[in-house]
């Protein structure tokens, strides 16, 4: 099931945990809850700053709950993002 943001909502798809560095070392610190970084899925109407396939960095502490079960999934209002990754 797709699911679609509406109004000044944005959906995230979580970046994935880096489980080692990349001098392959095993990282085993809990970054379970530092994940704010990942790419939009789907906007709402009012949302202007960013469209679908960005790189997107947000504040962990505006994500709104999902109703779906899939922990990888956040949605925020298009204010908590802070900055979109560009390559230049």
């Amino acid at each position: 099931m797709k699911i679609q943001a509406i109004m000044d909502r944005v959906i995230i798809r979580l970046d994935k945990v880096q489980e080692k560095s990349d001098g392959g070392v095993i990282l085993t610190t809990d970054t379970e809850n530092e994940r704010n970084t990942g790419i939009v899925e789907s906007i709402g109407s009012d949302v202007k700053s960013v469209k679908v396939g960005d790189h997107v960095i947000f504040h962990a502490f505006d994500e709104l709950p999902t109703l779906n079960n899939d922990p990888d999934l956040v949605v925020l209002r298009e204010r908590g993002l802070l900055g979109v990754f560009r390559d230049e």
